[in-house]
């Protein structure tokens, strides 16, 4: 009995600190649309490419679990309400951002509960700093399309550090002015470069990037596109940062969502998914360093806010050759977009020509075994799509892929050995890796609402 008695006062010792961990700094990652599979599939590549024999860094975080992400309306929630669920610990209707399933009662996000405790706070975005899963960290809207009424919640905030590719409620230019004067009045200062955010002199900063080098309006551009001097995540995590060293040193929250990651797995190109989560992990590897600083008070939390495309390593062919991952020099939204220009620009060009396109973007009949049968398929396509204008274009949350494009990026999956379930959200469930003080609280199975309530309980 002595002993059982020994043994359950351990255990409710070690129970205890677990949930009595003091948490200063707190980084919270979200790859929007990062299922395991795209978790898993990267993993491969990075030791059977790569040859990394060291897993992908969230890998080798201690804790690694799962979290359910249905949202109050639907099985499968779109980015409105998992950004919601995962900022205010609520679920709500799926569109709906900051607001409960009623569409009128505000919930408030660990981010405001934190700035309202005094703690720094910067949230951003490789996507639009009004794009759903940022908004739901400092706005209220029925609607996640509402971007004019987002930008002035975000104004609002007061936030240290607001981040993103752009802001789409700025498109009217009576629209663009109020938000403009109305984040001047807030004392926010916006600049367009990483480098330049400490020397702004100002309390709240908003990183832009800049228009002439992103991907498009919505986005700092995929990474298989190697944009020059386009702005990284990993540049973005530092400069937010660096702001918050200066500004609040003591205790901090910052949110930082991947958005390529769910963009290029809507297209179902594995290839710029792959690429651009290994550029998350460079921006895991900032708040890492702080971490190894601060292991005592710093918690990090990787997770997604759902799955995209239910991607995995398997096909009809049961081929798997990820090396010729490597021979693509494309995404299919920005080849896409160059068929369209053929199109819309009514230039000629001939089959040999696209195949010799091809072959460099993506290596097609050099190191992508294209068969006879394959080619002969492309040029019907081709002769279809490009030459006679004849095609429809596939339609996509994101993008409307060209159907050549959408031919062309099927066989290069089928040829790597990758596959998609759906150009879609899925119900599957999410990762969740942490590592940090508090990190053992996340050691079960999750409901998505679950984790920022055990994040706010790790900072009393």
């Amino acid at each position: 009995m002595k002993i059982r008695y020994i043994i359950l006062s351990v255990i409710t010792l070690i129970a205890s600190l677990s949930v009595s961990a003091k948490v200063r700094y707190v980084f919270y990652f979200i790859g929007d649309g990062m299922g395991m599979g795209h978790v898993n599939t990267t993993q491969y590549y990075n030791r059977m490419v790569l040859g990394n024999d060291t897993p992908l860094l969230m890998m080798q975080f201690p804790v690694a679990s799962q979290a359910q992400t249905y949202s109050a309306s639907a099985p499968i929630t779109d980015s409105a309400a998992a950004g919601t669920a995962l900022s205010t610990g609520s679920k709500t209707r799926n569109y709906t951002i900051g607001l409960a399933p009623d569409t009128i009662t505000p919930l408030i996000s660990i981010a405001r509960k934190l700035k309202d405790d005094g703690w720094g706070v910067a949230v951003l975005s490789s996507c639009a700093a009004d794009d759903a899963t940022p908004a739901a960290f400092y706005a209220h809207q029925v609607d996640r399309n509402m971007f004019y009424e987002i930008n002035l919640d975000a104004a609002a905030s007061g936030y240290d550090f607001l981040g993103g590719a752009s802001l789409r409620g700025v498109r009217k230019p009576e629209q663009a002015k109020e938000v403009y004067s109305a984040l001047k009045k807030a004392g926010y200062a916006i600049t367009h470069n990483p480098d330049s955010v400490t020397l702004l002199g100002s309390d709240r900063v908003m990183l832009l990037a800049d228009p002439d080098k992103r991907g498009n309006d919505n986005s700092i551009g995929y990474t298989v596109d190697s944009l020059q001097g386009a702005m990284t995540v990993a540049q973005m995590t530092q400069a937010a940062l660096n702001h918050l060293m200066k500004q609040s040193p003591d205790q901090f929250f910052m949110m930082v969502e991947d958005g390529e990651i769910d963009h290029a797995s809507h297209a179902n190109d594995a290839g710029a998914a792959i690429k651009d989560i290994l550029s998350f992990q460079d921006a895991i590897k900032v708040a890492y360093d702080f971490y190894k600083q601060h292991p005592d008070e710093t918690l990090i939390i990787v997770t997604a806010d759902h799955d995209t495309g239910g991607m995995a390593i398997g096909s009809r062919t049961n081929r798997v050759n990820l090396n010729l991952i490597d021979s693509q020099r494309i995404s299919k939204d920005k080849f896409s977009d160059y068929c369209r220009s053929l199109i819309r620009n009514n230039e000629s060009m001939s089959w040999d020509e696209m195949k010799k396109f091809l072959s460099d973007k993506l290596g097609f009949w050099t190191t992508v075994p294209i068969t006879e049968n394959e080619t002969k398929d492309l040029q019907v396509l081709f002769d279809k799509a490009i030459v006679a204008r004849e095609s429809q274009d596939q339609r996509t949350l994101y993008n409307n892929f060209n159907q050549f494009a959408v031919k062309v990026f099927d066989l290069f999956n089928s040829h790597v050995g990758t596959s998609f379930i759906s150009g879609n959200h899925t119900a599957n469930p999410v990762p969740v890796f942490a590592i940090g003080a508090g990190a053992n609280n996340f050691k079960k199975a999750l409901n998505n609402i679950e984790i920022p309530l055990l994040i706010y309980d790790l900072t009393r």
